[in-house]
């Protein structure tokens, strides 16, 4: 079993999401709106969110989805969730 990621480089992170994406990762900026500038649905951003749980190690609820909106939300989101892990 890997071992769990538990530094959060937002450079990876970028990577990762701009793999689940399937976009540039020059599209994923720290500000880019997911919804409005990446035409994200909310079943990409569960894709998102599982993938990210996955990868971390971290429980995330669906109350954390509406925090899927930037690389930004989602950096802070996962930052609080490795504090508390």
């Amino acid at each position: 079993m890997p071992e769990p990621t538990t530094v959060l480089d937002l450079e990876d992170l970028r990577r990762t999401i701009a793999e689940i994406l399937d976009v540039e990762e020059a599209e994923v900026t720290d500000t880019a709106d997911f919804k409005e500038d990446l035409d994200v649905d909310s079943l990409l951003a569960m894709e998102i969110m599982v993938a990210l749980e996955r990868k971390y190690q971290v429980t995330m609820g669906e109350s954390n989805l509406q925090e899927v909106r930037s690389l930004i939300s989602v950096h802070d989101l996962l930052a609080a969730k490795l504090v508390t892990a």
